[in-house]
């Protein structure tokens, strides 16, 4: 926003003075006994009632006339469609918006499917949420875009409507919005003059002007730091606005931080803490008014203005506090900032004036889940206590040792138990919840368990939409395992389960290729009184498919025969995507046609596969062509023909497919993009690879990407790419340093087993991980480099990576004297090795072993040198402790 917005609004306030008369005789609103829904403001558009119709304005345009011009904006040219016979006739008006079809021509085959469609294909092009105000929203909205906010005014007036506070916030809102979308200073002051007069309208009408509806103006001006028309615009606020006054002193805070007049700052907190002297500012007579504070504590946590925070906070009672949302983020902040000790004194307090459970469960939960992300060495100085109290709990003591930085769920639960034991209270049902769904978030699905057993053994209750979600993470996050510990659950406790619950469990059960566990929970259905489901039987179904078990598949379906089961649309995708020859296609098309089993987007992808497996690649090309391909799902299909057809060695006709999405400004999916880079890592250039790696989004997906062309690179010596890439995944592992040590030894384990060798590509790589990224090897990376060299029979090389042991600060051990013993002895410098093997402890009976494989592999050097150098060493490298 440009400076000149910090103009006085001298101007604005003569021009707003001069539409004020205008406004008042143009704002005269006809009365209305109640509020009419928005939908019967469409509605009469097309019929009005008798006592409207007969009414009249000033200019003697009747409502119904009135309602037929706005349509006509509204409805753009619609209207046109109208003759003017039609319009002249007592019967005939504008036809209803909402009674146009969207979609022409339907097919009347398929007539359940493309309703469907249809219904799908009116959310994309107009979505009206199911309240009145949302609506109402829309149509005030639309109303001041089309007709301007003074005349949408007059529009009311004249329908019959009362202009409310509704109206009023709504068109505020369109104004702040219009002012902000513009660069244009004119154009801003004239928004900001209407939202005055708005504003000031409201006000002689009688309403009570409440943050809803200033909120927007003020928040304007404390965004672009605009000091003198924020207070011109509070004095009109606070006339005849009492109950206003502890509001705006959060805004108040809220613009001198924006432009950090610390001064002022300093200032309201001196009188606030002393409740006297003469405040300069424009709520100089309610500093002693004990919701202020509360005010300046919720603007001060929105600032992380800490320093003032506490500093109000040791003054602040607490108890006295009215709004519950406030004390909310008062819990919050001090777990964000970790200030326990403030934590505890506040809950006590609150327990002493019988808050209530349920509200002293909440701020504990607030203020644990707000505990930021801390290094392991501080979470473990500052929870020390509670870890010797209670490391058996979850093993949390060692589990923490091997979380990366930002998992902290554990720290979390912790210390909300930490603060129910010390202010002896007992946790709630709803709070475990809170804390379970928690961690399915996270998907600490192991802490999410441990929980539940909590509750269990405090003779609490679960629902079962959270034992669906726990279900639901363990399946996305693949502890798959899980499933007999949470069955076990259900039988213990008698949970009632439903068939999503089952669902979920026979998915993770086939998933573990425990088929006879998962029959035996289709078994268990009955004991439950829960009816089977074709999903069910598709879960089993896919899991023998995963398996090539094609017979086994199969037999699922003659037993979905058996027990009354009618295949589905995703029983069919599994069978024809599964298939190897195109009789088999045509087999199970035909039955799909008589089961009266509409083709949808998984079927269209079966088939593609299908083809693809067969070796039918036009026919798998022309699957896109069918008329009856989903539109929505259009861009997913081809992304699927591109894959299969990559996957089957097809990779002219892959890329020609990708390149015509790609004209057409459609995005491929990220499989099928990971898919095209696996495929060209033997047949592609890099320039593809980098352009298809740029095309993906999603973290998850282009992390699996890099991977993929950093391999690539590996292969072709690419070595500046390889730094670019790596530079990239360490920005996206900032806070990971378990995550970036595993790249890195990666990275060097793929050098080493790479044919031919290329020890330079390795170190020269690692010279650019010290000095261009700015980090130090790993213990494993350098053991990766001192392999190389052994393949590479480079000794100058070796002896240069046992010195970055010491470089990145990694002391020798016994693995260390190992490896190098076994390098030296592959490299033939049996005098060094010898020195080294005396450093290696001699009373490991595994070490021994290795060793003694290592002088089996390489020699010794009697065996290379003679008998004399022998007993001038005094002993032979096969030293007589090492055998035994």
């Amino acid at each position: 926003m440009p400076g000149s917005k910090s103009k006085t609004l001298s101007s604005l306030f003569r021009s707003a003075t001069k539409l004020s008369r205008q406004w008042k005789s143009a704002t005269t609103p006809l009365t209305s006994t109640q509020d009419i829904a928005p939908k019967q403001y469409v509605s009469s558009i097309k019929s009005t009632s008798s006592s409207s119709s007969s009414r009249v304005n000033d200019s003697g345009e009747s409502p119904t006339l009135l309602s037929r011009e706005i349509s006509s904006i509204l409805c753009g040219d619609l209207a046109s469609y109208l003759s003017d016979s039609e319009e002249s006739c007592n019967g005939s008006y504008l036809e209803n918006v909402l009674d146009v079809p969207w979609l022409s021509n339907v097919e009347k085959c398929n007539t359940s499917l493309r309703r469907k469609e249809i219904a799908r294909e009116r959310k994309e092009k107009w979505t009206f949420k199911s309240t009145q105000i949302s609506r109402f929203h829309q149509l005030v909205k639309q109303c001041a875009c089309k007709l301007g906010t003074d005349t949408t005014i007059k529009v009311f007036g004249k329908l019959g409507r009362e202009t409310g506070l509704k109206e009023y916030n709504a068109l505020i809102r369109l104004c702040i919005e219009k002012a902000r979308e513009t660069n244009d200073e004119e154009a801003s002051l004239k928004q900001l003059s209407k939202a005055y007069q708005l504003l000031k309208s409201m006000k002689e009408q009688g309403f009570q002007v409440e943050k809803e509806s200033y909120g927007p103006i003020l928040m304007y001006f404390i965004d672009f730091g605009m000091v003198q028309e924020f207070d011109f615009y509070c004095e009109l606020i606070i006339d005849r606005n009492a109950d206003s006054l502890a509001r705006l002193a959060y805004y108040e805070m809220l613009l001198w931080t924006k432009v950090e007049d610390e001064d002022k700052i300093e200032e309201l907190l001196y009188y606030l803490s002393l409740y006297d002297g003469a405040d300069k500012s424009v709520f100089q007579d309610f500093h002693n008014d004990e919701h202020v504070a509360e005010n300046y504590l919720l603007a001060l946590c929105e600032r992380d203005r800490v320093k003032d925070f506490v500093r109000l906070l040791r003054t602040v009672d607490i108890t006295k506090i009215s709004s519950t949302d406030c004390v909310t983020s008062i819990f919050k902040f001090l777990g964000k900032l970790q200030l326990e000790s403030f934590a505890k004194k506040f809950l006590q307090e609150l327990v002493t004036r019988d808050i209530g459970a349920e509200d002293t469960s909440n701020f504990i939960y607030d203020y644990t889940t707000s505990i930021p992300n801390l290094a392991v060495e501080d979470i473990i100085l500052e929870f020390k206590k509670l870890y010797a109290e209670l490391e058996n709990w979850l093993g949390i003591l060692n589990k923490l040792l091997q979380l990366p930085s930002e998992s902290v769920v554990e720290d979390i639960i912790l210390e909300f138990k930490k603060l129910y034991a010390e202010l002896e209270l007992r946790p709630i049902s709803s709070q475990y919840q809170k804390l379970i769904m928690y961690c399915c978030e996270l998907f600490k699905v192991h802490a999410a368990l441990d929980m539940v057993d909590q509750m269990f053994e405090a003779g609490l209750t679960l629902p079962l939409e959270t034992f669906n979600s726990i279900l639901e993470a363990c399946d996305k996050s693949r502890e798959y395992n899980l499933v007999h510990r949470i069955y076990s659950m259900i039988l213990r406790h008698d949970i009632k389960p439903n068939s999503e619950t089952f669902r979920i469990m026979i998915n993770m059960t086939v998933r573990t290729k425990d088929f006879e566990g998962a029959y035996g929970m289709l078994k268990d259905l009955e004991k439950f009184n829960v009816i089977p489901t074709t999903n069910m039987y598709n879960a089993i179904m896919a899991g023998y498919f995963r398996e090539k078990d094609t017979h086994a598949a199969l037999k699922v379906l003659k037993q979905m025969e058996d027990a009354n089961m009618k295949p589905d649309s995703q029983t069919f995708s599994y069978l024809i995507s599964n298939c190897t020859s195109g009789d088999n296609i045509s087999k199970f098309l035909d039955e799909m046609k008589d089961s009266g089993v509409q083709r949808t987007k998984h079927v269209y992808m079966a088939l593609i596969n299908g083809y693809a497996a067969s070796g039918q690649y036009e026919k798998a090309k022309q699957v896109i062509d069918d008329r009856g391909v989903p539109v929505k799902g259009f861009n997913e299909i081809r992304s699927v023909l591109v894959s299969a057809l990559a996957s089957h060695g097809q990779m002219s006709d892959a890329l020609k497919i990708y390149e015509e999405m790609k004209e057409a400004q459609c995005m491929l999916e990220p499989k099928a993009i990971i898919c095209l880079i696996e495929k060209l890592q033997d047949e592609g250039d890099l320039h593809r690879l980098l352009h298809l790696l740029e095309q993906l989004n999603g973290l998850d997906h282009w992390v699996d990407a890099s991977y993929r062309v950093i391999t690539y690179c590996i292969r072709r010596d690419q070595f500046r790419s390889i730094v670019d890439l790596l530079k990239k995944l360490v920005d996206v592992y900032k806070y990971d340093e378990v995550a970036k040590e595993v790249l890195f030894d990666e990275v060097f384990c793929q050098i080493a087993e790479k044919d031919p060798i290329n020890l330079q590509l390795g170190l020269d790589l690692l010279q650019a991980i010290k000095e261009e990224i700015g980090l130090l090897p790993s213990r494993q990376s350098l053991d990766f480099l001192l392999s190389t060299c052994v393949n590479a029979k480079d000794l100058q090389a070796c002896y240069l990576i046992w010195k970055e042991y010491k470089i990145a600060g990694l002391p020798y051990n016994i693995l260390s004297y190992v490896r190098m013993y076994q390098v030296l002895l592959a490299l033939g410098d049996y005098k060094s090795a010898a020195n080294i093997l005396n450093k290696i402890p001699r009373d490991d009976v595994h070490v021994c072993s290795v060793v003694q494989a290592c002088q089996a592999a390489y020699g010794t050097s009697a065996s290379a040198k003679g008998k004399k150098k022998k007993k001038k060493i005094g002993k032979d490298v096969r030293c007589e402790k090492w055998s035994s």
